[in-house]
């Protein structure tokens, strides 16, 4: 805890290089939130007066503005007293205010995220699938922590933070497992902010303790090697130092040289990325060479270069290829006396300011009432450090030529804004990146395709919104999908609509959908337009496949749905059908046969007895068609002999009422062995395709002979009458129940 008495050291480290007015305003915020926090702790279980002045000091380090120290002591507030920091804005104006609600705003993505997003060391056992994801998605965070800072000082606020709290933990030597996450989660997320924002003095302190806490094994390991070697190494150095001081001056180059601090986190990265021996490393022994302008950087360059040889593969210049943060300067390694690697890094002041405190470097600042800006506007400034931000790495990636890199670069960099992108979280905390505008529409078809077309509602941070509604950065979106089968729900045209949706991915798989839709329609309209066709040329036996070869149609549904879109004239299909030389029944369809010679249809004895008489011509009746054992009565007719009747058909009923005195009784008697009779069979179904197929394979398995067929089709009912040659009605009834089993068969009786 910081005691009181020791505020007035503390104070004249958080007001160096500011006027006497943000000066003043930077003691005020200090005596409030020393009488604010008081005894108060944080999470980590640091004080939290301590933690907010280091925070603050961090800051003033990184040479901020008032409005940025201000926040750094004040953002805790939030927590340890929500009433106090109500009343901020009053205290210390709008802009302050803000920079610490979006402070909170940070943490509390942190809080939602951590454990979720981070990537532990273990990564190497996930599968690589879910390795790579986890990658994206933390680098999908990074984004969305500065896409949600519309200030990006509210980042260099939240940095500083982390690197204070882990300050805290090395001093005390805490080494457990909270350590170890806060840790990994600096490592993937903080660290490489500052490195993207150009912080280098952030960016190694947050690696090296970072790193102090996740491998405390191979860290104790590498700062003895350092501290072994450490007086032979600064003689060595300071040494060479010298020799190229005396050299600039004998050119008259002005310049300032100093040694290069040594980054643990950095030296067991090279030593493990290219397979070095510490004894190897380029940069445990290195300087610094400061100058005017870039030209004496080129000038410092060639004199390094006459005192020792250059290692050729080992030269970087960043000054006129700067890297994608923006750091410029000039890298070589050379041949020292000794025979051992020697690394000199040289650029200009503005250069190194830049490299050591990035963004810092350039933040507006009040001083004697204006800004100080070294010649550039601030919004200028920032407008390019957001572009560059979100730019993609990955141009050089690809093998081309150095224009195609360049125009490829130029295009990325205009286009690449983080401003036109929001991040919004599933209730899982995964990070989306959706377009600005994207409403809970877009969300859910970037989780899914499925989720999308289901999609009936959407919860944002707990709360039922329209599916309209434009989706904020940050924001927790939950989406309410329809219940029942995949496929089953769908979307609405109108989502189809900019006040839906935004992405151009999302209307295309809304698209996509009413597409497949429409394609079912068409099909079935067409298929019903053909088959229709079929059954008023009496052709419902033809093979459709054939026929769709026939006509020019790779197959059938293809037919169907040019037919359906009107593409395609029925009167093709018709002259098809009429010529012979193409269109082949198959043999699994119903096949008409000729009625057999033991059939009483060709002339067969039927073994009708009428009752005291002989020799009397009988004839079955086609109205009712009888068959053994049916109920059998005559009727006499006037030149065609006797007329056998079923006992309950209705047309003998009506000349029994007639000409009663023409009924005659007769009964079966005996028929040939083979002897078949002709009855008729009503078929009632849903129409599809195969129907009749099915059918016609249940007669021919029952082996019965199928004489005539008619069929009709309305409103997707098919109306089937067969006539069939069976021995007897016992062999029918087994037929009937069979067909009765067939897929859409509504009822199968004897006509």
């Amino acid at each position: 805890m910081v005691a009181i008495a020791a505020l007035g050291s503390a104070t004249a480290e958080l007001v160096q290089g500011l006027g006497p007015e943000d000066a003043a305003r930077v003691q005020a915020a200090l005596a409030y939130a020393s009488d604010a926090y008081q005894d108060s702790v944080c999470s980590s279980g640091q004080g939290a007066l301590e933690f907010s002045v280091g925070v603050a000091s961090t800051l003033a380090f990184l040479r901020s503005d008032a409005e940025t120290r201000i926040a750094g002591l004040l953002f805790e507030l939030a927590v340890i007293d929500p009433a106090a920091a109500g009343g901020l804005e009053t205290r210390f104006g709008k802009e302050a205010t803000d920079l610490v609600t979006g402070v909170r705003q940070l943490i509390r993505l942190r809080d939602m995220t951590v454990g979720h997003q981070v990537a532990g060391p273990q990564t190497g056992r996930l599968a690589k699938g879910a390795a790579q994801q986890a990658v994206a998605q933390v680098e999908t965070l990074r984004k969305m922590l500065l896409a949600m800072a519309t200030d990006m000082r509210v980042v260099l606020v939240r940095l500083a933070s982390c690197v204070t709290t882990l300050r805290y933990f090395a001093e005390l030597r805490l080494f457990n497992e909270m350590t170890r996450a806060y840790g990994r989660e600096t490592m993937d997320l903080y660290a490489p902010l500052a490195n993207r924002l150009g912080i280098w003095q952030l960016k190694w302190e947050l690696e090296d303790l970072s790193f102090r806490f996740l491998e405390p094994e191979t860290y104790r390991r590498i700062a003895k090697m350092l501290e072994e070697k450490r007086m032979m190494r600064e003689g060595f150095v300071q040494s060479a130092i010298t020799r190229l001081e005396n050299e600039l001056a004998a050119a008259g180059i002005k310049a300032e040289v100093f040694g290069r601090p040594k980054h643990i986190y950095s030296i067991w990265n090279k030593m493990r990325g290219k397979e070095l021996d510490f004894t190897e490393l380029y940069d445990v022994r290195a300087f610094r060479v400061i100058v005017e302008d870039d030209r004496t950087c080129y000038a410092v360059l060639g004199l390094v270069h006459n005192i020792w040889t250059p290692i050729p593969k080992e030269f970087d210049d960043y000054i006129s290829r700067p890297k994608p943060n923006g750091y410029q300067s000039l890298h070589t390694v050379v041949t020292a006396d000794d025979g051992r690697p020697l690394e000199v890094q040289i650029r200009t002041q503005e250069m190194h300011n830049f490299a050591e405190y990035g963004i810092a470097a350039h933040w507006r600042y009040k001083e004697e009432g204006g800004s100080n800006f070294k010649g550039q506007k601030y919004d200028e400034k920032i407008a390019w450090l957001r572009q560059l931000l979100a730019w993609k790495t990955d141009v050089a990636d690809a093998v081309v030529g150095q224009d195609e890199i360049q125009r490829e670069w130029v295009e990325k960099l205009k286009s690449a804004t983080l401003d036109d992108r929001i991040f919004v979280l599933t209730p899982q905390a995964r990070v989306l990146e959706l377009p600005v505008g994207a409403t809970p529409i877009d969300f859910a078809y970037h989780l899914h395709s499925e989720v999308g077309h289901r999609c009936r509602g959407a919860r944002v941070d707990g709360v039922m919104v329209p599916l309209n509604t434009a989706l904020r950065n940050g924001q927790t979106v939950e989406i309410i999908t329809a219940k029942g089968a995949p496929g089953s729900a769908g979307p609405s045209r109108d989502w189809l609509s900019p006040e839906y949706t935004v992405s151009t991915r999302t209307r295309a798989k809304v698209r996509a959908w009413f597409h497949a839709i429409d394609l079912e329609e068409t099909l079935a309209h067409g298929r019903a337009l053909v088959e229709k066709s079929l059954q008023r040329e009496g052709k419902t036996a033809v093979n459709l496949e054939t026929l769709a070869h026939k006509l020019g149609f790779s197959k059938v549904d293809d037919l169907f749905v040019s037919v359906g879109k009107e593409e395609f004239s029925l009167r093709h299909v018709e002259q098809a059908l009429h010529d012979t030389g193409e269109v082949v029944v198959p043999d699994d369809e119903v096949v008409l046969g000729k009625s057999r010679a033991s059939s009483v249809e060709s002339g067969a004895k039927s073994g009708v007895l009428v009752v005291g008489t002989e020799g009397l011509m009988t004839a079955l009746a086609k109205c009712c068609r009888p068959a053994p054992p049916d109920g059998i009565v005559g009727f006499v007719t006037r030149g065609k002999g006797v007329s056998i009747h079923r006992a309950n058909c209705k047309n003998f009923a009506e000349m029994r009422t007639k000409a009663p005195e023409r009924v005659i009784h007769t009964d079966w008697g005996r028929a040939g062995q083979d002897t078949v009779y002709p009855v008729d069979l009503f078929i009632l179904a849903g129409d599809r395709q195969g129907l009749l197929r099915d059918i016609s394979e249940v007669f021919s398995r029952e082996k019965i002979n199928v004489i005539g067929v008619n069929t009709a089709t309305t409103k997707g009912q098919a109306r089937m009458t067969f006539t069939a040659e069976i021995s007897s009605t016992a062999q029918l009834q087994k037929a009937l129940l069979a067909i009765g089993e067939v897929t859409g068969v509504q009822e199968a009786r004897r006509h």
